[in-house]
């Protein structure tokens, strides 16, 4: 039985990887700042899968996140082998508007978190051999998006970290990789369709279909769709797959890197 700490798992992508890491065996600890659905998103796993799924209550912009989900996981599961990266986005805002207060929390919450708890875990998975990180990054690390100025860039640098501390690991039988999902319907690409339509004048329902029209699927993924992605990524058959940046996006993304 393997066991696997996933972030943001309280709703959208982050629910959607714990039910697929669930259905294939793994026992989890979740974690995620709201404990109502928190709490439901464990229950339903639970119900599914039979899998033990413990609740973490932690916010990514405090300081001591990383430590508190870390000494929870070692407590109630023991061996980590899989850590799933994942943080809701900060609010949407054009680059030439930011603050250094909203830099510094989008920082914590998108960068370092993610990037303290993975190096609180990766000693464990280096001593038995065998490890996964896998991070759930944004398709702004790839082209920037418009208005998300501190996603793009928290993100960016935790994709950066990701490449960086693979080439370290890799000897030591840890893989280490981000997915970088195009427009999933999640509620979080929800709000920032409502958001593009305030700026715009248009209707989340027109800013939905040209978002449609530029992608080659002609869609939307399901969030199933891009947790397989991750689920695969986390599994001991993708032992030799490391520091990539794996696309899941309907053909969105055109470019060669």
């Amino acid at each position: 039985m393997s066991t696997a700490v996933v972030g943001g798992a309280s709703s959208g992508l982050g629910a959607a990887i714990a039910d697929r890491l669930a259905a294939d065996g793994t026992d989890l600890l979740l974690w995620a700042r709201g404990a109502d659905r928190l709490d439901a998103v464990a229950e339903a796993i639970r119900d599914r899968h039979g899998v033990t799924v413990h609740t973490v209550v932690a916010d990514a912009t405090d300081p001591a996140a990383a430590a508190r989900v870390a000494d929870a996981a070692t407590e109630r599961l023991g061996p980590v082998d899989v850590c799933v990266l994942n943080a809701g986005g900060p609010k949407p805002v054009g680059a030439d508007a930011t603050d250094p207060d909203s830099w510094r929390e989008a920082l914590q919450l998108l960068t370092v978190t993610p990037i303290d708890l993975a190096t609180r875990l990766l000693p464990g998975m280096r001593e038995r051999g065998f490890g996964r990180i896998v991070a759930v990054l944004s398709s702004g690390v790839r082209e920037p998006l418009p208005e998300l100025a501190y996603s793009n860039s928290g993100r960016a640098a935790l994709a950066a970290w990701l490449k960086t501390v693979a080439g370290t690991v890799a000897v030591d039988g840890v893989t280490v990789n981000g997915v970088v999902p195009g427009r999933i319907d999640t509620e979080r690409v929800a709000a920032l369709d409502r958001a593009r339509a305030e700026r715009t004048g248009a209707t989340p329902a027109d800013v939905r279909a040209a978002s449609m029209a530029g992608i080659p699927a002609g869609r939307y993924g399901r969030p199933e769709e891009f947790a397989a992605v991750v689920g695969f990524l986390a599994s001991p058959a993708a032992s030799y797959v490391t520091a990539g940046l794996l696309s899941c996006d309907g053909g969105l993304m055109r470019s060669l890197g």
